[in-house]
């Protein structure tokens, strides 16, 4: 069998380099060069060689304008931005030497295995976003962010940028003679103009967009068309491509493809810290509330079916032997007592792991965003016909069985039961109730599919008073102290105001009676930076879905409460802060009852300030039209 004939260029570009580099094979060429695997023969290590397309290296200016930048990019020295070893001139060639990277591009990891997860997809952007900002302190832009240019490091997953030096000295050109990648390019590279960290800042968007949905923003059959597009249209939003990837995170890679350069991140710094935001906020729970969120916080366990299944044929039997309205009063008690029975157990499970019923907010919140992410996927249309119709007609029909059975059962009971028109009516009645019940569960189920109902259910169950009172009964029934739990998942202001409870429960007796204020202060602390917290993510949501119009004067009032709020914020955690440190002082002696009560007033000022802050929130809500929380966003 023969050989294929050697590429001539690879056999020049070897003479050239020999003693000093032995090329193994080309790893891949595009508009931008050619790139090999080398070994360095002094330091015997794998490398990679770029190589600028020869008839490149032939123009003096471009040749020389590479070096130089190559050079400058050489200089750059960060985890996450390949280094550069070598700039270096043999003959007729132009190239630089650079770390090689076992793994594989960013664009085949998309082609190969599908879109990034958004924990992922967003841990990878970031880390691309710290070294771009990195290289625009320096004074370099890429002018070329894309898939292909960011590696993905085997066993680490660590990505790093390549291509600095060559794509800030040519860029890779398309077909009409401008410089980048089309499907990347920002508009104002496209037309010509200034470029600045932005442009780089609309690639890592674009680049995000297609690491999310596996698809580009602006596709055409010709270069000439996508760079109009790219100039012309405005680009697809994340949301509407049908991926799981949360909504703030969306907005983000949304900002990024803006048009005009001001209405994006203005830094990479920036865009890498909203970043790190999005992905804190999907932290692990502890497995605990993982479990409590998705089953042992719920009545559907083997022991509670058992229960069930033991009551429904012990009120026969009392209704055999006792009579009906007995038998009738032990099954509600028994359905009652076993729902208290379950609800305090489950409870006490928890405190004993050193969770508290602030922690299952965020748990059930969080268990909420990820069904609803998922589920968005599959169902990113909304309701079908069918759900329509069914949902509609239950209504109509139950509203209609609400106002006949009543009057029907009335008239029954005044007749006894004799009348022809209540023997004639009360079966359609029946009917007509039966089909609304019908029609009901089938919409249930329906919307079952597009909204987690049963966690939406036990969120209610558990955050609100039915789970206080069962936390509170389960702590005075617990004995022992809790088990260290873990803490990363708690936001400041629980984290705070769980530490403070403990000290304030520690006290002594006499003590903690003067302080008696205090534990319902420190709850309503809490609540009120919870609120604050959700009520600046909305705000901010509103300013990034609203996109240039945000830029308008009527945003403004928006922009000063959502930074009035951040204020409150701070001023709310500060209080929590305050009250801890104190409290921290008069176990060791150092303070007193009475200086702890006057920090006591003074976080009771801040709280009702907040409380006012926040009755009159409505005004605005509704200007802006928040999305509900248990609804998906529609795509």
């Amino acid at each position: 069998m023969s050989q294929p004939a050697p590429d001539p260029l690879f056999l020049a570009f070897q003479l050239a380099l020999a003693g000093r580099y032995s090329i193994d094979r080309e790893l891949g060429r595009g508009g931008m060069g050619v790139v090999f695997l080398a070994r360095e023969v002094h330091l015997d290590r794998l490398v990679a060689i770029k190589l600028l397309p020869p008839e490149k290296s032939k123009q003096p200016g471009l040749r020389e304008r590479f070096l130089q930048e190559a050079r400058l990019a050489a200089k750059l020295s960060h985890p996450h931005i390949i280094p550069i070893h070598a700039v270096g001139e043999a003959g007729e060639f132009v190239y630089y030497v650079m770390s090689f990277v076992d793994g594989e591009t960013l664009a085949q990891r998309v082609r190969t295995r599908g879109p990034l997860s958004a924990s992922d997809g967003t841990r990878v952007l970031r880390e691309v976003a710290w070294a771009l900002a990195y290289a625009h302190g320096q004074g370099l832009v890429h002018r070329d962010v894309k898939p292909d240019n960011i590696l993905l490091e085997m066993g680490s997953g660590r990505a790093l940028v390549a291509d600095f030096g060559i794509a800030a000295a040519t860029g890779a050109t398309s077909g009409d003679g401008v410089s980048g990648t089309p499907e990347f390019m920002s508009p104002e590279q496209v037309l010509g103009g200034e470029i600045d960290a932005r442009s780089d800042l609309y690639g890592l968007g674009a680049t995000a967009f297609f690491a999310f949905s596996g698809r580009l923003p602006f596709e055409g059959k010709t270069s000439t068309e996508i760079l109009a597009r790219q100039v012309t249209e405005p680009a697809p939003l994340l949301g509407s491509m049908g991926t799981a990837v949360p909504r703030k995170l969306a907005h983000l890679i949304d900002r990024c493809l803006a048009k005009d350069p001001a209405q994006r991140p203005q830094s990479a710094d920036a865009l890498a810290e909203q970043l790190g935001v999005a992905l804190e906020q999907r932290r692990e729970l502890p497995a605990a509330l993982r479990a409590f969120v998705k089953r042992t916080g719920r009545i559907n366990g083997g022991a509670q079916l058992l229960y069930a299944a033991a009551l429904l044929p012990a009120s026969f039997v009392a209704s055999a032997t006792l009579g009906e309205v007995p038998a009738f009063g032990i099954f509600t008690l028994g359905a009652i007592a076993g729902v208290a029975l379950f609800g305090v157990n489950a409870a006490r499970r928890m405190l004993a792991l050193g969770f508290t019923q602030a922690d299952l907010p965020p748990a059930f919140k969080a268990e909420l965003e990820t069904t609803r992410e998922e589920r968005a996927s599959e169902f990113s249309r909304g309701p079908n016909l069918v759900e329509r119709f069914t949902g509609w007609a239950a209504r109509v029909l139950g509203t209609f069985s609400a106002v006949a059975v009543p009057i029907t059962i009335a008239a029954a009971l005044s007749t006894g039961g004799a009348s022809g028109l209540v023997r004639t009516v009360a079966p359609v009645i029946e009917t007509i109730a039966g089909a609304a019940a019908a029609l009901g569960l089938s919409n249930l189920v329906m919307l079952q599919l597009r909204r987690d109902i049963d966690t939406e259910f036990w969120q209610w169950v558990w955050t609100r008073g039915l789970g206080t009172d069962f936390f509170a009964l389960a702590k005075r029934l617990h004995r022992g102290g809790p088990v260290a739990s873990a803490m990363t998942h708690r936001a400041t202001e629980l984290s705070l105001g769980m530490a403070a409870e403990q000290l304030y429960e520690s006290l002594p007796k006499v003590t903690r009676q003067q302080l008696s204020d205090l534990p319902p202060l420190l709850a309503r602390l809490q609540r009120d930076a919870q609120a604050l917290r959700e009520r600046y993510d909305q705000l901010q949501d509103a300013i990034g879905d609203a996109g240039s119009a945000a830029a308008g004067a009527e945003y403004e009032s928006v922009r000063a409460t959502r930074d009035m709020i951040e204020a409150k914020l701070a001023d709310a955690v500060g209080a929590l802060e305050t009250i801890r440190l104190n409290l921290l002082r008069l176990h060791a002696g150092s303070a007193t009852v009475e200086g702890l009560t006057t920090h006591i007033g003074i976080a009771a000022d801040v709280s009702a300030e907040i409380d006012r802050l926040l009755e009159a929130r409505d005004e605005v809500e509704a200007h802006l039209r928040f999305p509900s929380e248990a609804e998906p966003t529609p795509v």
